[in-house]
Order: structure tokens, then sequence, then C-alpha cells
């Protein structure tokens, strides 16, 4: 019998229409490699459990017990992607180190081109004000892939995916600083994975407002040529009586993201829980 599931990935919905009740979870995944390009082993279908647990490789989706066009969420980057995505080898935790690039910095920080696409963003792209921002507080950026959850994990939910103590330190941060969250997919994803690691709900603290790959521009490096970051000054110049480069910190695993302000950017230490 055949057994139609919906699949999200990367912002988008893929149909899965050919597979039955007698096909196993490898069976997905593998045609879902052809859908998207992610590998199996890279692959984490969220939501897919048997008797409360993940299910195995070998599982059948019958025994899934999946209404029809059932919608499940998979987490995974292609192959190809990595190397471009995870920037330098983990050892590597200087801000900048994965570009060289001090000379380099100043050059495309103070580039006229590239303060004008920042003016366009700050006067184009719309920002959902989730909660209202706090007179006083300080300004803590968050990426979401790699830094608040890890898929390159053996985990196989999204609360395991999580960075440990994640909660406990949003917790403690929004004591002093307003919280953003700025990833470079589109806002669907997002908000799905914030949804799922239970930050946008959680009770302790609150998210002021969340940023997508939209709110980013394209600089140009003689060394890297073209490459999307995401440059602080999109907030500041929409938040000005708020948020400035004094008080704003972001956490990024990817160093060339604050390439616009090597300042007031950090790489986040492992996700490994020890």
């Amino acid at each position: 019998m055949a057994l139609p599931i919906i699949v999200k990935w990367g912002g988008q919905e893929y149909s899965v229409t050919t597979l039955s009740e007698d096909d196993t979870v490898l069976d997905l995944k593998q045609f879902l490699k052809t859908l998207t390009g992610v590998l199996p082993e890279r692959q984490k279908l969220l939501g897919l459990k048997v008797k409360g647990k993940p299910a195995e490789n070998d599982v059948k989706l019958g025994a899934l017990k999946l209404k029809p066009n059932t919608k499940i969420m998979m987490m995974g980057t292609r192959e190809e992607s990595l190397e471009d995505v995870l920037g330098p080898p983990p050892d590597n935790d200087d801000v900048v180190n994965d570009f060289d690039i001090e000379d380099e910095v100043v050059e495309v920080e103070n580039r006229e081109e590239n303060l004008l696409k920042i003016s366009r963003r700050v006067k184009e792209y719309k920002v959902e004000i989730l909660n209202p921002p706090r007179e006083g507080k300080k300004l803590l950026v968050l990426d979401v892939d790699y830094t608040l959850f890890d898929h390159r994990s053996c985990a196989e939910t999204g609360v395991e995916l999580m960075r440990p103590y994640l909660h406990e330190f949003l917790t403690s941060a929004y004591e002093d600083y307003d919280i953003v969250i700025w990833s470079a997919t589109n806002m669907k994803w997002i908000e799905a994975k914030m949804k799922e690691l239970g930050v946008s709900t959680n009770a302790n603290y609150k998210i002021t407002f969340m940023l997508d790959s939209a709110a980013m521009i394209t600089v140009h490096t003689p060394r890297r040529g073209l490459i999307d970051v995401k440059p602080l000054g999109v907030i500041w110049g929409k938040f000005s009586e708020f948020y400035s480069k004094k008080n704003t910190i972001m956490f990024d695993d990817i160093g060339r993201n604050f390439l616009m302000n090597p300042q007031n950017g950090l790489k986040p230490q492992g996700l490994s829980k020890v």
C-alpha cells in the first residue's frame, strides 16, 4: 500500500509518493537523497519514532503508523556544501582565522559599495518584532546551524541535537541582552527550527526578532571572491536607539559571516557533549 509522505527541508517541501508501508526508513532516506542530494548518513528525520524511540534504518514505514501525507522535518547538509559552510578545522578557534584577513577586513568593512548595500537592507528589509527591544539592554545575535544545534551528531531529535544547556544559557543571557536569531536560511525554516528546539516558546526568555538570508549582503574579497555575510549594520541602522557596535556581540560558527563587523563576532566552541 502506497504511503505518501511530505518532507520539509531547506525551506521547501518534498512529496514522497513512491514508497509503501513495506519500505524501510533507509529506503526513505535513499529516496530523499535523490531529491535533495543529502547523503542518508547525514539525514536526521525528526518525528519518526517507534514506541517512543527514534526509528532505526531497518524499521518499516508501516510500523511508524504514519497517516497519508504526514509532514516530517529533515535536517542535514549536502556533502558538497560542507566544505563551504564548515570553515576551518575544529581546533582553529580564532575569530576570523578562517580568512587571514586583517588588511582585507578593513578594506571590505569600509568599502562604499558594501555600506550602500547595508543602507538598502536597512530601508527595504522588513523585520517582524516578536518582542519589543528593551531599554538599556545589550544585543546578542545568534546563528542557528552548528551554533545552537548540531545536525552532524548521531542524535535523532531536535532536543538531542540542541547545544547542551542552551535554555539555561539563553535564560541567563536574557537578563542583560536582547536576543536575536540570524540564520542564512529562509524564515520558514528558522521558525521551524526554533519551534523544534523550544526556543520560540520558552517562558524564561524571549526572542526580540529573527533575521533570515534576505538580510545578508554579498561582498567581494580578493581571496574568496563573492561571499555572503551578516552585517550587523542592518540591525544597528534599524534599531539605532537601542543597539550599536558598542553593545552588540554575535556568535556564528563561520567567521566570514561577521567580516563586516569583526570586532563584534565570536565563534562558539564545538557542540560535542562530554
